[in-house]
C-alpha cells in the first residue's frame, strides 16, 4: 500500500489517519548545485530519501505518511546563478501555515518537515512553533544528512562540504547517476575561514549572511572530485537507518 497521502482518495484519507498518525512533508528546492549536479539535486534528496525512510518506518511499525514534496522554497542564496528558481520568505512561510492549518483538518496530529536544503532551515524552524501554537500540532525538523569529507571518507573539506560537495555529489551518484557529471567537478573549499574558530557555516558561535557564489564562481562550497556511488550508496543506509530511528522517538515523544 502506498503511504503517499496524495494518492488516497478524501474519504480514504479520513478513516486510514488517527491521531497517531505522522505526516511527513519533503522540502527540497530547484537551484544551482555547479555544474556536476542537477538543479534538482535537493528536491531529488528530499523526496527520495523521505520515500525510503517513511517506507522502512512503515516496516518497523510506525504509523508514518508522506505529503507530496515542495519544490520551490527559499534559495535565493544562489539568486545569482540561471536555472535557480525560489519563493520569497514570506510566501514560503505563509504556504507552511495553510499547509499545516490543512494538516490540523485530518485526524492526524504530527507534522514532520524533512528538509534537503539548508537554506530552508531557519524558516522550518519558526515555523514549527508557529503551526503548533496556532493549530496545536505537534511538530519536528529532520534533516537529509550529507557530511563534509574529513579526510578518510573522501578529501578532507576542513568542515564545509555544505553545497554540491563529496557527501551530496556521492548521494546522487547513488540516488540519480544518470544526472550527475563527476568531469566537471571542482574542488571549492573556503580554506580562507576554515581556522575560524567562531565564524562558521555550521557549529559556530557566529552566523553570517552569503551567497553561494561569495566563495569560487561556480558556487559549490566544498570538494566533490572525489565522490562515489558506494560512498552514496552507504550514506543512504545511513540516512535511512537515522531516520527511522528519529521517526521512532518522534512517535513517542511527550511534553
Amino acid at each position: 500500500m502506498s503511504r503517499d497521502l496524495h494518492e488516497l482518495s478524501g474519504p480514504a484519507l479520513a478513516s486510514t489517519l488517527t491521531a497517531d498518525s505522522i505526516v511527513v512533508l519533503p522540502t527540497g528546492s530547484i537551484e544551482h548545485h555547479g555544474p556536476h549536479l542537477p538543479l534538482a539535486t535537493d528536491l531529488i534528496m528530499a523526496d527520495l530519501m523521505s520515500t525510503k525512510i517513511v517506507e522502512a518506518a512503515v516496516e518497523a511499525g510506525l504509523d508514518v505518511w508522506r505529503l507530496a514534496p515542495l519544490a520551490y522554497t527559499k534559495s535565493d542564496e544562489h539568486h545569482w546563478a540561471v536555472g535557480t528558481m525560489w519563493v520569497s520568505w514570506e510566501t514560503l512561510m505563509r504556504t507552511l501555515v495553510d499547509i499545516g492549518e490543512s494538516v490540523s483538518k485530518t485526524p492526524a496530529k504530527t507534522l514532520v518537515f524533512y528538509n534537503g536544503h539548508g537554506g530552508n532551515t531557519a524558516l522550518l524552524m519558526v515555523a514549527l512553533r508557529e503551526l503548533h501554537i496556532r493549530f496545536g500540532l505537534r511538530t519536528f525538523l529532520m534533516n537529509a544528512g550529507m557530511p563534509a569529507g574529513d579526510g578518510v571518507n573522501g578529501p578532507d573539506e576542513r568542515g564545509f562540504g555544505i553545497h554540491g560537495g563529496h557527501g551530496e555529489t556521492s548521494m546522487v551518484m547513488a540516488l540519480r547517476p544518470e544526472l550527475v557529471d563527476l568531469s566537471t567537478a571542482e574542488r571549492w573549499v573556503p580554506d580562507q575561514i576554515a581556522d575560524y574558530e567562531h565564524v562558521k557555516f555550521n557549529g559556530g558561535s557566529v552566523a553570517f549572511g552569503w551567497q553561494s557564489d561569495d566563495f569560487g564562481p561556480s558556487g559549490v562550497i566544498g570538494d566533490p572530485t572525489q565522490a562515489t556511488a558506494e560512498w552514496g550508496d552507504e550514506l543512504v543506509r545511513r540516512s535511512i537507518a537515522q531516520g527511522v530511528s528519529e521517526l521512532g522517538e518522534i512517535a513517542r515523544f511527550n511534553r
